[in-house]
């Protein structure tokens, strides 16, 4: 094993560039009217690269071509009424469970601070708690109230258990690179006492967090007056035995530890093992593992970088460590491949034990399929049989001991296909939207635009697209589904693609690991679903 080495290829880049830097993969071809996203050495690699992809084919200047239809002023979605129209694939159904709004969280307001938009969202290990972290650095716990637990109309009820300030905004002044304070990911550690920890990590500075709760405080010190203040000694005539008071409920936050200058590039992914003792962090080009109680090393056990980073041509973009096996973790690349590598093979585990990797037809390939291919999110089965794959169009399930094609294919929102000149021309076409489990396995479930998402049952059922809104949900009755058709005309409960709301988008999904809960952030927003109960 080895340790990351510093690189002064990364020392000059701008606050843009290392916020595009994490999904530099996606863009091919850079125009004049157009600004930088990558560094310059990786952008002299992509374009000599992909020079080949620089004429257009006839079907991506089509999509240019296309002009959007009127769309119907409305209140909201579904309110446009006409004759039926085909509907794209992948969309409706109601066999799927039902589900309904618990909570909205979050100030309705359309005046959105940068700071305040959620960019994690996270349960622990017994659904309890439900962690957020945002753009401005802090986190928001929120905690299930304990009498709905046994209301099944109401155990989706969570209210605000603890707040804290993870991260701030720093300045490397050697590097000339400003460090924003935005939460990438949360990650909590299995419970062991009374007390819980997590992980939060920013794009260079990972923390490991106690979150405790204090209700009694001592009182009766020989040396100390209640307001704090020290005694003289020689007033000290007789020994009084301290005791215990109660106090209101106090819950504290403080960091354990700090594991920091051990990436040269943005954080994208942290993962704990299933050993509980270590968990491994991955950025653009490398993965290090490190020890829960060590902060001053970590051992690199995945190393991409080239030694010309001329001959660049893909980054990691996820990774995950098995839920069972402490020894075997994943990691998805730009390119649509995912890895897995076992750590008892060797300590640097630059090659790979197995691959995954469906084969492109070459003739569907256009001038974006290498963007929308990049893996954006990884997640393991709870049993570790299976792995879930998110792109920016399909999610994959793939059956661990089957590499050549994934078993299960669900088409989140193919509908946009034909839209991803105009998305990539306004930046959505980079999003990275996350995938997670049910809780037994039997349903997956991811976000996608207008604030929609997309639930699918691993049974045959056919998948449902529901949105999270307060303005079209009603408390505790059930969501109906939408269909997205590509058609001007509409019927109730349709929405037509060119009526797509882009800037309202669900990236972050977290499913309770235990119940029919989903949590999901958009914007500003924290959004709390429970499952129907019959």
């Amino acid at each position: 094993m080895r340790m990351s080495p510093p690189s002064a290829a990364a020392g000059g880049r701008c606050r843009t560039e290392n916020r595009r830097l994490r999904s530099f993969e996606c863009s091919h071809v850079f125009r004049q009217n157009r600004r930088p996203t990558h560094t310059h050495f990786i952008r002299a690699a992509r374009v000599r690269r992909l020079a080949y992809w620089s004429v257009w084919t006839d079907s991506d200047q089509a999509f240019c071509r296309e002009r959007p239809s009127s769309c119907r002023t409305r209140e909201g979605p579904g309110s446009a009424r006409g004759t039926p129209v085909p509907v794209m694939e992948g969309d409706g159904g109601s066999e799927i469970k039902q589900w309904c709004l618990s909570q909205v969280k979050g100030a309705i307001d359309d005046d959105v601070t940068e700071a305040d938009i959620i960019s994690a969202v996270e349960f622990n290990h017994s659904g309890e708690l439900l962690a957020t972290g945002d753009r401005g650095g802090r986190i928001v716990i929120f905690q299930q109230e304990q009498e709905s637990k046994t209301l099944a109309q109401s155990r989706g009820e969570y209210n605000v258990y603890s707040t804290f300030q993870s991260h701030e905004p720093e300045f490397d002044y050697l590097k000339s690179l400003e460090i924003e304070e935005k939460i990438n990911k949360i990650r909590w550690l299995p419970q062991k006492n009374a007390a819980h920890f997590l992980l939060s990590t920013n794009d260079k500075t990972i923390k490991l967090w106690k979150i405790s709760e204090r209700d009694k405080r001592p009182e009766g010190y020989n040396l100390k007056e209640e307001d704090g203040r020290y005694k003289d000694p020689t007033s000290v005539t007789t020994l009084r035995v301290p005791v215990f008071q109660p106090m209101d409920l106090m819950v504290e936050a403080s960091p354990r530890r700090v594991y920091a200058n051990a990436h040269t590039y943005h954080i994208n992914s942290i993962s704990v093992n299933s050993d509980n003792e270590t968990y491994l962090s991955a950025d653009d080009l490398r993965i290090n593992l490190w020890h829960l109680d060590f902060t001053d090393r970590s051992f690199n056990i995945v190393d991409i970088k080239p030694t010309n980073m001329e001959e660049l041509t893909e980054v990691i973009t996820a990774s995950e460590f098995h839920p069972l096996q402490c020894n075997t973790f994943v990691y998805g690349s730009s390119k649509g491949s995912v890895r897995l590598c076992d750590m008892r093979a060797a300590a640097l585990c630059d090659q790979h034990s197995k691959l995954f990797e469906e084969p492109e037809d070459p003739s569907a390939r256009s001038f974006f399929s290498e963007i929308i291919s990049s893996v954006s999110d990884v997640k393991f089965s709870h049993s570790g049989r299976y792995m879930m794959t998110r792109d920016y169009l399909t999610i994959k399930i793939w059956d661990l001991n089957m590499e050549s094609q994934p078993v299960e294919t669900y088409q989140v929102h193919e509908y946009l296909r034909s839209k991803l000149c105009s998305l990539y021309e306004n930046d959505c076409i980079f999003d990275k939207f996350e995938c997670c489990w049910s809780h037994d396995d039997s349903e997956v479930m991811t976000g996608s635009y207008n604030n929609f998402f997309r639930m699918f049952g691993r049974d045959g059922q056919a998948g449902v697209t529901l949105e999270a809104s307060w303005e079209s949900s009603s408390p505790r009755c059930p969501l109906r589904p939408w269909r997205v058709c590509a058609g001007s005309r509409r019927k109730e409960d349709e929405i037509g693609v060119d009526c797509l709301d882009f800037s309202r988008k669900i990236l972050h999904t977290s499913w309770h690991p235990q119940d029919g809960i989903i949590a999901m952030a958009t914007v500003n927003n924290l959004y709390i679903f429970q499952e129907k109960l019959n």
